[in-house]
Formats: C-alpha cells, sequence, structure tokens
C-alpha cells in the first residue's frame, strides 16, 4: 500500500488542508482483503465547512477541546485507489504530527491484516473415483457376457 498525502496552507487564518491517495499494490488487489479502517489522531473540527478560522473561534478558541476524530480506511480491493481531503485545525506552528502518526497507524493495522491473510496459501486439488473392485468382480461375468452376446447378436 502506497499513501501519499500533503499539507497546503494559504498565509493569513486559512486552515490547512490535508489531501491524500492511498493506492494498493497489485498482489494486495489479489488477496481480497476486506477494507480496514482505524481511528486517526486528527481531530474533527467544528465548522468544516469553513476555509479560515479566526483568532478566538472554533479550534482556535481556548476552551476547545477535540471530541470526533476523522476515520481513514484502505481502499477496496477492486478498486485499489482512494483519495480525500481533510481540514486541519489551525495551528500557528504549523506542525501536525498527527498526520504522519495516522498514516502509520492505519498501514500497522492493514499489514497486519496483510500478513495473517497471506498466510493461507492457495490451494488446487484434483480427484477421481472409479468403480471398486469389489462392484467390478461382482458384476464382470455379467458384463462380458452382454459384450459377447452383443457381438453376435
Amino acid at each position: 500500500m502506497k499513501i501519499d498525502w500533503q499539507i497546503k496552507k494559504k498565509r493569513g487564518n486559512f486552515r490547512p488542508r490535508l489531501t491524500y491517495t492511498i493506492t494498493l499494490e497489485s498482489f494486495e488487489k489479489k488477496l481480497a482483503i476486506h477494507a480496514v479502517q482505524v481511528e486517526s489522531h486528527i481531530p474533527m473540527i467544528p465548522g468544516s465547512h469553513l476555509s479560515y478560522c479566526l483568532p478566538g473561534e472554533h479550534e482556535r478558541s481556548p476552551s476547545w477541546k477535540p471530541d470526533r476524530y476523522h476515520v481513514f480506511q484502505v481502499p477496496y480491493f477492486k478498486d485499489g485507489y482512494t483519495d480525500g481531503f481533510i481540514r486541519l485545525p489551525f495551528k500557528d506552528s504549523g506542525h501536525y504530527p498527527e498526520v504522519v502518526s495516522s498514516f502509520k497507524k492505519l498501514r500497522e493495522a492493514y499489514e497486519k491484516k496483510v500478513r495473517s491473510v497471506y498466510a493461507c496459501p492457495p490451494l488446487e486439488q484434483t480427484g477421481s473415483l472409479d468403480i471398486s473392485e469389489d462392484t467390478r468382480s461382482q458384476i464382470a461375468s455379467r458384463v462380458t457376457a452382454d459384450r459377447l452376446l452383443s457381438l453376435f447378436g
């Protein structure tokens, strides 16, 4: 699985925007793994539809405490690709270690599932059954007689 992301923020009171793509490797798609999802460390922000956050409002309020977090999910194996964006909370520092830790959390959960599923080896079985010797010996004389009669018959 490959995860790419980018964080961009305009100058001023604008919130940063996280964009990301998650792409499965071809061998992962062939494993048919159910989509794994994890709760991230990235808080959902109030008024997330707004591209800006003024001082003292929403996540910039001294009393704001996050109570919900975004969920990341590995793409469905038939698609093998997903993308998305999240408005991140405004931070004066501009540091967002929770983005890296969230993607690592997703990767670790998914790789655990990959290792588990990969341990189930492929299987191919063939077989055949023929008439048993007991049945063959019981009907052999009758089958032979019927064949001889049909030749002269």
